[in-house]
């Protein structure tokens, strides 16, 4: 049975968009976009959606003040088979986490969708290490995970990050094969090696760059014990570099970003993945790229709600 909330009123409002998925009070997308557009002084807005209908969503978006909107779970795939267009890194992903519309030349609205997930991972790297050729650059890189997530991960690692050998730490191998076979369909899944213990690790060469995709929890199982041990061998080893730990809900701080930084890495909060991620959204829904000044904003801001979520 599909959730669907009230539509939030908007009358008083230039321009519409939402953040569509199901659960989503605890995201700051909404946050983040308001934070550009007052600093812009548009009064635009992006709302919350709580639902799991994508049919009502649909509808929504013919309203002519609907500008676009971020989809998450559990709509990033499902979202697909509505889209008239998708972006290259949308269709190597496999997965639309940004709504955006156009219109064609005889004057009809063509619903589109890409990835910038994929964006936010590379830019966290970008951003926040200044010295990429001695750190990963040509180094193999490391993703933990085995979901969606990890796919943009992959994709980042190798399209953006001279990344060409990926190592993939999961305590379910069956995730891990499906993201090897779909990065293979893809044409980027060259490279890709499954590590499944800390013996094999301890046998490879260190990596420079990691990604983790996982939730913030103490391993129980026997599959999550030997994936915590494969990454915190592959952490020990003499190269030091730096690791984007995009769990950043409930608290951004991590038993992952704990074992890294003692073990000399370099910690990248999810949440400058997820500013980054957002920016790019911004660029397609409004056609303008975001100044320094908005960035610096949008950063301040969020370090502020961060900081009120932890009181």
């Amino acid at each position: 049975m599909s959730t669907t909330s009230p539509v939030p009123d908007h009358s008083h409002l230039d321009r519409v968009g939402y953040l569509f998925g199901f659960p989503i009070a605890h995201s700051m997308s909404p946050l983040m976009h308001k934070t550009i557009f007052d600093t812009r002084g548009w009064n635009w807005q992006q709302m919350f959606l709580p639902s799991t209908d994508i049919s009502h969503f649909l509808k929504l978006t013919e309203d002519e003040k609907f500008f676009g909107a971020s989809v998450t779970m559990p709509h990033k795939v499902a979202i697909l088979p509505y889209l008239d267009e998708i972006t290259p890194e949308c269709q190597a992903v496999g997965a639309c986490n940004t709504f955006y519309l156009r219109t064609d030349s005889n004057g009809k609205r063509r619903r589109l969708g890409t990835n910038t997930d994929v964006i936010g991972i590379r830019e966290a790297f970008f951003q926040n290490v200044p010295n990429a050729e001695t750190i990963y650059h040509g180094r193999p890189a490391l993703v933990v995970g085995g979901g969606g997530a990890a796919r943009s991960a992959v994709y980042a690692l190798k399209k953006f990050m001279k990344c060409e050998t990926v190592y993939l730490v999961n305590r379910d191998k069956a995730e891990v094969d499906a993201v090897i076979s779909w990065c293979e369909s893809q044409g980027y899944g060259e490279g890709l090696v499954h590590v499944v213990s800390a013996e094999q690790a301890e046998r490879l060469e260190g990596t420079g760059a990691i990604v983790s995709c996982i939730p913030d929890f103490e391993p129980s199982t026997e599959g999550e014990i030997a994936a915590r041990k494969t990454l915190e061998a592959f952490l020990a080893k003499p190269h030091k570099g730096a690791l984007l730990e995009m769990a950043y809900h409930p608290v951004p701080w991590t038993r992952i970003a704990e074992i890294s930084q003692k073990e000399g890495w370099q910690v990248i909060l999810g949440t400058e993945a997820m500013i980054y991620q957002g920016l790019e959204q911004s660029r397609y829904w409004t056609g303008q790229p975001v100044s320094e000044t908005e960035k610096a904003k949008v950063k301040e801001v969020i370090a502020e709600q961060l900081r009120k979520s932890q009181l």
